[in-house]
C-alpha cells in the first residue's frame, strides 16, 4: 500500500469474477485497489474461493467495467483459469501452481462471494 514510509510500493489490485454455464462469458462483480482490494480477497479467502495471483490479467481486467462481461480478448486466458480451478475442484490438477494473494490486515465484514467465483488480486 502507498504510504509516505513506501512511496514507491504499488497499491495491491483485486478483480472478482463470475461465471455461471448459462451466461455468455464471465462478469466483473467487484474490483478495487488498496482497502477494497484487500476486502475482496478477504472475502474470497472465507468463503473457500481460490485467490489467483495474476498481475497482468489483474490490471487487464480493472479496465473492464463493474458488473460487465469480460471482453472476448480474454476468453481464452479466463477460460484457462477458469477450467484449472475446475480440476483443482475434481481434484485432478494439471500443472498451473496456485500462488496465494498476500494477507492484509484489517476489518472484514462477513462472507459475500459465491463457490462459482474467482478473485484475482495482486
Amino acid at each position: 500500500m502507498n504510504s509516505p514510509e513506501h512511496p514507491s510500493e504499488p497499491r495491491a489490485e483485486a478483480v472478482a469474477l463470475a461465471y455461471n454455464a448459462g451466461n455468455a462469458a464471465p462478469t466483473v462483480v467487484a474490483k478495487g485497489r488498496g482497502l477494497i482490494a484487500a476486502e475482496i480477497i478477504s472475502r474470497a479467502r472465507e468463503a473457500g474461493v481460490y485467490v489467483h495471483e495474476s498481475p497482468e490479467l489483474v490490471a487487464l481486467l480493472m479496465q473492464v467495467d463493474l458488473d460487465a462481461r469480460i471482453p472476448p480478448e480474454l476468453y481464452i486466458a479466463v477460460a484457462e483459469l477458469l477450467a484449472w480451478l475446475y480440476s483443482l475442484e475434481q481434484g485432478t490438477q494439471t500443472g498451473m501452481p496456485v500462488k496465494m494473494a498476500p494477507k492484509f490486515p484489517g476489518p472484514s465484514s462477513g462472507k459475500g462471494q459465491a463457490s462459482n467465483q474467482d478473485a484475482g488480486g495482486t
